[in-house]
């Protein structure tokens, strides 16, 4: 078990609010610029109020009214004037206070996304039970530190692999989502994940990208963001959390698939349903959908795929309540622009 304090592996750590404090801010701006660079890129001021303890007003003002003076952010206006703005730290000079020169937040994203990142950055704003990790980097480096290493490769880690002519880069953490860390004994992990479109497609690949990283810490939670234009679809979620974790495939039909999917791969043929009458049978039983994400998955990890998915660990884990799935339906305001979420 680690014992070096929670704070250490922070991405909201102590010397990068101080290094940022060393720009003409209070600890308690510098903290929360901190949060907003490693997590969103972007604010709006109530989220500043909320996090700060204070009403709109002077100071919220003042504070806002800083950085534009010193054109550290640009204030974005998406809507009619008086309908609220929200604001982009972009200044290079803080991002590499922090090491974090070419962090992705810099960059001036379509305002649909922007909406996305605000409401990632309320999950983690209502949460202070646990440490988050941000970046790609101090979450490699704490789960490097917390895991066995015997039984837990690089490759285990959620990444995909850029391949082009002779060079290839492998990202990991792709999803770039937030991890908390529970404070007290770092026992439960948090994963959020934002809700994006109506059916869990994407979400089953996120299951299945982290199902390694689930068997290995102690407890974990995958904790849905939902807009409010997707809570109709809550019920498919808890569904696809079900379905891809909590039931293994049996031997039996794990090996019926690989031969499928070889033979799908072979053929370039679009996933059917098979005309094998064992297979199909199965089909029925745990739902093309699941069996569609695993082929996704099969076509870049290969057979270890469909072995994993025959692992019970998850299964037992859930039944003792130490895996588990939690919704959060965002309620709050974004400027009238929910409805951008999910839109490329």
């Amino acid at each position: 078990m680690l014992t070096t304090p929670a704070e250490y592996f922070d991405s909201v750590r102590p010397a990068r609010v101080a290094a940022v404090a060393g720009f003409g801010f209070t600890e308690r701006q510098a903290r929360f610029l901190v949060t907003v660079m490693v997590h969103s890129g972007g604010f709006l001021e109530r989220q500043y109020c909320a996090f700060a303890g204070i009403s709109h007003g002077q100071k919220a003002h003042d504070f806002v009214g800083k950085l534009m003076a010193r054109r550290l952010a640009t204030a974005i206006a998406p809507g009619r004037l008086h309908q609220g703005r929200l604001f982009h730290v972009h200044y290079k000079p803080l991002y590499e206070a922090i090491g974090e020169p070419d962090n992705r937040h810099r960059k001036t994203v379509c305002l649909g996304r922007m909406i996305e990142r605000l409401m990632i950055l309320d999950g983690v704003l209502a949460d202070r039970n646990y440490t988050w990790l941000g970046t790609e980097r101090d979450k490699r480096d704490y789960f490097d530190r917390a895991l066995d290493v015997r039984y837990f490769r690089a490759m285990d880690y959620p990444h995909v692999t850029y391949r082009a002519r002779t060079e290839e880069t492998t990202r990991f953490f792709p999803d770039k989502l937030p991890i908390g860390i529970e404070k007290d004994g770092f026992q439960r992990h948090v994963f959020l994940y934002l809700v994006t479109r109506d059916v869990p497609v994407d979400f089953r690949l996120f299951l299945l990208r982290h199902a390694e990283l689930f068997r290995m810490v102690r407890k974990f939670t995958v904790r849905l963001l939902i807009p409010r234009r997707f809570r109709k679809s809550t019920s498919l979620y808890r569904f696809a959390f079900r379905d891809e974790l909590a039931m293994p495939v049996d031997p039996t039909t794990a090996e019926q698939l690989q031969a499928y999917f070889q033979r799908r791969q072979q053929a370039r043929g679009h996933f059917t349903e098979p005309a094998d009458e064992e297979l199909e049978k199965a089909f029925r039983k745990f739902g093309a959908a699941r069996f569609k994400a695993l082929y996704r998955w099969w076509l870049l990890r290969g057979d270890p795929a469909i072995w994993a998915a025959q692992s019970p660990v998850l299964r037992d884990a859930i039944a003792y309540g130490d895996g588990r799935v939690e919704c959060v339906e965002l309620s709050r305001q974004y400027l009238q622009l929910t409805s951008l979420v999910g839109v490329a």
